[in-house]
């Protein structure tokens, strides 16, 4: 029971985040469900109350896309997150774990500095970083936090930031999820009592995190994104030092 609590509790937790910020459910499940299951089964399974947190987000946030940012990460996240989902048997995640918290914490860095304010991105650039985000998503479960970075350049409003974060995360679950089903479908079905709470619990943060999105000031906004972005930047960086 203790366990079915804090599993409970984090996925509360990750809805409401991910419904201000965009991100945060598979950075802060994965994790916690890998104390029980260990992480290769936990990334896969956490890809289920991903999906439907992210629909759900979807939904309620959907007037609010940016077609233009979504266009270039969309696809390319997709495709990303398939290669992924692919590689993830066979990659190791140490060095992988490093090269994401770096990364995360040049982008937190820049947003708390203001660098980040001066930097417009191209087509091409959108594009890359939406097949990184994407491919680290199929790999390690972890793709909103570089997704988030990476949108924070494109300098759109609070609402359609979400939103657009959002879209794009549906895309890469969408191509991923299949392909853990197929590789680890046993597993991932043993797990179904930990998941159905999970997902419920998730929905639950969702509708909380969404009220609480209308009420965020646009600078408070986005300095909160970058201050979660440097807290699991670190994160990654010890963890793939450790491990």
């Amino acid at each position: 029971m203790p366990f079915q609590f804090l599993l409970a509790a984090a996925s509360v937790i990750a809805g409401a985040i991910a419904a201000v910020t965009g991100f945060g459910i598979g950075s802060l499940l994965t994790p916690v469900l890998a104390l029980r299951t260990g992480t290769k089964i936990a990334v896969a399974a956490v890809a289920i109350p991903h999906f439907i947190g992210t629909a759900q987000r979807f939904w309620i946030l959907r007037r609010h896309v940016d077609r233009r940012v979504l266009l270039g990460f969309g696809i390319a996240s997709a495709i990303g997150g398939l290669a992924g989902a692919l590689l993830h048997e066979r990659v190791s995640g140490r060095a992988l774990a490093v090269a994401f918290g770096c990364l995360l914490l040049l982008a937190s860095i820049s947003e708390l500095t203001g660098w980040i304010n001066h930097v417009r991105w191209g087509r091409l650039a959108g594009w890359v970083a939406g097949a990184l985000s994407g491919l680290l998503g199929g790999l390690v479960g972890n793709q909103g936090g570089i997704r988030s970075a990476s949108m924070l350049g494109f300098d759109v409003p609070k609402e359609s930031f979400v939103a657009t974060a959002t879209a794009v995360g549906l895309f890469v679950d969408m191509a991923r999820l299949p392909v853990y089903l197929i590789l680890e479908g046993r597993e991932v079905v043993r797990l179904w009592p930990l998941l159905v709470l999970s997902t419920l619990c998730v929905v639950i943060g969702t509708l909380v995190g969404t009220r609480l999105l209308r009420r965020i000031d646009e600078r408070v906004f986005r300095r909160a994104v970058a201050i979660l972005l440097f807290v699991l930047g670190l994160h990654m960086l010890l963890a793939g030092g450790t491990s």
